[in-house]
């Protein structure tokens, strides 16, 4: 079934129907697009909200940072924001693939609509022009006729007049001839514009305008089947990114399995240790006796009381609950606990030491560079790296003077040995590479290899013993020399049984299968220790 045979006489109805459903897909733009202005404003709100808890705006050195708990929440935090990236997708998908694509459909239909009306309008006027030369010649065959008649009547009466001459019964009866013929004549005009008009009326309304019927038809069936891929869009939009949108939330779940209440609480006994004992008992002051004030000798570095506890601090109180205050930072650490204190000289040694290596690597390229100037003049003038291989000198004998303070530190502290020993490098005179241990002592390698250090010993040597049993494994993340006394090499990948833990000094001792023992750095594997 079509319009055009079965809804032939109703175009009022069919300008209606087509202009109704090209506001219907006006309509389902407008409601699209603000779902994706929703859409849009939940993705900001979802970012928003992640960037005001995101905690990785505090300093990395904040003491809950380690925490498996701390860590999980900024996963959640980071889960959202990519949760937020895909509610944005899919605004923009939105927008892109129904909005503005059904809106230049739109226009397209509209245009097609306007072309279809104005045919019919066309055909329309054609019809009614037809129609109004009909009713023109249909008029004028009716007064011509009207006016034969009379002529003939007048004829006949002047015919039969015994008084009227021949000559005006002759004139009377040509002018009736003529009236007469003139009447033929509208007759048939009349009769050809009636044939014309219903030639055209039968092709307006069995060929023109069914026609264009049909192509309203199919018009609105185009619009309707492109709106309901709109409607299937919408859809389909979501469920695109709904896997992704499902690892986010895979990952808040895992974020929440990942929390290990009995990590976290040896995390905060590892950063919070103070390495003090606890006081001894108060000796009793007998007044009647006087005053035993001397302390015993017998327990050396054991504190009798909440004074001696304290050291430094021995004229304040010392009660466990006690409010304290925020204490003084000093460049030694010495405002920390012994234990925690030993720590932080450890990581600043090690820092100092990365630094020291990337100025010795920099004093020997330096050297190299000055040296090939020096051989081929074309390639640069050895004098413009003065200035540079002065101020690497120069950090690298501030650098050297750091290390010397915190080792010395380091040591008071009660560390194991000291920190790592690097070759330096300084230039003489005629700006040659000269190659000096920590300790002054020229060596004879002309080229070290700047990424080997020599490590101080260890004062602990080991010796023959029954072997202790192993408390864990660990892998190697980089290769270690093991050049010192005490140390071990190990190379990246290979797994070794823990022996001892880290005592916070950042040394972790270890041994092979085939019984080798010795201390490498915590920091260079990753330990799973037996539970």
């Amino acid at each position: 079934m079509d319009w055009g045979t079965e809804l032939w006489d109703q175009y009022d109805i069919i300008e209606k129907h087509t202009q109704s459903g090209l506001e219907l897909v006006e309509k389902y733009v407008k409601f699209v697009k603000e779902r994706t202005e929703i859409e849009q404003n939940y993705a900001k709100q979802l970012r928003n909200l992640s960037k005001k808890y995101n905690l990785k705006r505090s300093s990395k050195d904040e003491p809950d940072c380690r925490l498996s708990s701390y860590q999980s929440f900024l996963d959640i935090l980071n889960e959202m924001n990519d949760y937020a990236g895909q509610r944005e997708l899919i605004a923009e998908n939105l927008m892109m693939n129904i909005c503005i694509d059904l809106t230049k459909y739109l226009q397209e239909l509209k245009q097609e609509r306007k072309t279809y009306l104005m045919e019919a309008k066309k055909a329309q006027q054609n019809l009614e022009s037809t129609y109004k030369q009909l009713d023109s010649s249909k008029k004028r065959f009716e007064r011509e006729w009207r006016e034969a008649e009379r002529a003939a009547q007048y004829a006949e009466k002047t015919d039969q007049d015994i008084n009227a001459t021949k000559a005006d019964v002759e004139k009377a009866k040509q002018q009736a001839h003529m009236r007469a013929h003139v009447a033929e004549e509208c007759k048939n005009d009349y009769a050809a514009q009636l044939q014309k008009y219903n030639k055209e009326q039968n092709q307006f309304y069995f060929n023109d305008m069914p026609l264009i019927f049909n192509k309203l038809q199919d018009l609105d069936e185009r619009r309707v089947r492109k709106l309901a891929q709109g409607y299937v869009l919408f859809s389909d939009t979501e469920k695109h990114v709904m896997p992704i949108i499902g690892k986010c939330l895979e990952g808040i779940t895992k974020a929440g399995t990942n929390v290990n209440e009995k990590n976290d609480s040896m995390v905060v006994i590892e950063q919070n240790k103070s390495g003090f004992e606890r006081p001894g008992d108060v000796e009793f002051e007998d007044y009647s006796q006087g005053i035993n004030r001397a302390s015993s000798d017998s327990s050396l570095g054991t504190p009798k009381g909440p004074m001696d506890l304290l050291g430094k601090n021995k004229g304040k109180n010392f009660w466990l609950f006690t409010k304290r205050s925020k204490p003084t930072v000093t460049e030694d650490f010495a405002h920390l606990p012994p234990e925690q204190r030993r720590k932080r000289l450890q990581q600043k040694l090690e820092e100092i030491c990365k630094e020291l290596q990337k100025e010795v690597d920099q004093s020997e390229a330096l050297g190299k560079m000055k040296d090939v100037y020096e051989k081929n003049p074309q390639m640069g003038d050895p004098a413009s790296l003065a200035s540079q291989i002065g101020q690497t000198s120069q950090n690298i004998e501030r650098l050297r003077g750091e290390m010397s303070k915190y080792e010395v530190w380091l040591a008071e502290a009660g560390g194991r040995g000291d920190t790592l020993r690097y070759k330096t490098h300084t230039f003489n005179n005629n700006g040659a590479l000269d190659v000096h241990s920590a300790d002054g002592a020229h060596s004879d390698e002309s080229t070290p290899d700047p990424s080997q250090a020599i490590y101080a010993e260890f004062d602990d040597d080991f010796e023959d013993e029954e072997l202790t049993a192993p408390i864990g494994n660990c892998t190697a993340m980089y290769n270690f020399p093991g050049s010192s006394e005490g140390t071990i090499s190990m190379q990246e990948g290979e797994v070794l049984a823990v022996v001892e833990e880290d005592k916070g000094d950042g040394w972790t001792r270890v041994r092979r299968d085939n019984g080798d023992e010795g201390y490498i750095p915590t920091s260079y594997v990753t330990i799973n220790l037996n539970k």
